[in-house]
């Protein structure tokens, strides 16, 4: 028997990347989504509408482990209707998925909740933990508090174990991601500090992401609040200047807020998502014994580099067939493969 893994909003940046995962590993894997659009293929796929109830439920009957990244995506601008549709989407979801949860004869053993690292209060002296960090104040910061009360006040059976996601930017080379579009930034020259360039930037490598989902996982006593960000906090300056070294850009020309405003508004984004300053220090994992595989921002960008895409993410050269490569899921890719 092999208990499946159920991902909720699979066929997004991070549900795509942990249902690769999973597949690799021989697992029974159950993709959730609104629509097929996006998903890697991987596993069996089921439509839901993220507020109902439906035949998706009976997937959760039995199930090792269920993991929520459903949610609307905040790159957008902050109308009425798009912070509506923000909260509503991950709110309603996690509520949908307690009620089938506590409707199952054998829940599943555990589940965990996406939530943002964007919950803590900005504090200029010190990163914010899970022990003793702070709520902030703001948008990103009501949408994560109700995220979080909708999780633990689920009702489900004491067998399953939950565990909220407080998630930094979650670096892999995707078109569209964060990585992609500062790597594009760069290249063109426009990879100076955003806005005052002090804002600290929590990140976490597509790899070290996944392993920590595992660490987690791995004992029955882990449950609660964890921060999912590497140990190391740079500036945004920082940041770009690593970017810089790393694509070879001599300069970068710096973006003052009003640059930023204008900038926002023709890619319909917001300025938010660049200037807030995000610190979040991963203290239950550090102290529990996990090990980032890329705890340094300079080396997770040289890495990443060399794995573009899903599929660029998950090569591994075969040795027996003579250079060629072949690919091999779930594991790392070989530098400098593409």
């Amino acid at each position: 028997m092999n208990p499946q893994i159920v991902i909720f909003g699979a066929n997004g940046f991070l549900g795509r990347y942990f249902a690769r995962h999973y597949q690799g590993q021989g697992r029974e894997v159950v993709c959730v989504a609104r629509h097929r659009e996006g998903w890697s293929g991987d596993g069996m796929f089921l439509e839901w509408d993220g507020r109902t109830m439906g035949p998706w439920a009976l997937a959760l009957e039995g199930a090792e482990r269920v993991i929520n990244l459903a949610g609307r995506s905040v790159n957008c601008r902050y109308d009425a209707r798009n912070r509506r549709q923000i909260m509503e989407s991950r709110v309603d979801s996690t509520r949908v998925i307690g009620k089938a949860i506590a409707a199952c004869k054998v829940p599943p053993k555990l589940w965990m909740n996406s939530s943002t690292a964007t919950f803590y209060r900005h504090a200029e002296d010190r990163p914010q933990d899970e022990w003793e960090g702070e709520p902030g104040e703001g948008f990103s910061v009501d949408v994560a508090r109700a995220w979080e009360e909708a999780f633990f006040a689920a009702a489900v059976p004491g067998a399953t174990r939950k565990v909220a996601l407080r998630t930094g930017m979650v670096l892999a080379y995707e078109d569209g991601t964060v990585f992609e579009v500062l790597r594009h930034l760069t290249r063109r020259g426009l990879g100076g500090r955003m806005g005052k360039g002090d804002q600290r930037v929590s990140w976490i490598h597509m790899e070290d992401f996944i392993a920590a989902i595992e660490f987690i996982a791995a004992e029955p006593w882990r449950d609660g609040v964890y921060n999912l960000t590497a140990p190391e906090h740079p500036t945004n300056r920082e940041l770009m200047q690593t970017f810089r070294e790393q694509q070879g850009a001599p300069f970068g020309l710096p973006a003052t807020r009003w640059m930023l405003e204008i900038g926002a508004q023709v890619m319909k984004t917001e300025t938010e998502l660049v200037t807030k300053s995000r610190w979040a220090d991963p203290r239950r994992l550090r102290e529990e014994g996990f090990r980032w595989r890329w705890p340094k921002l300079e080396t997770a960008l040289a890495d990443l580099e060399a794995r573009h895409g899903l599929e660029g993410f998950f090569y591994q050269p075969d040795h027996r067939s003579a250079g060629v490569r072949v690919w091999t899921p779930g594991k790392k890719a070989a530098a400098g493969s593409r």
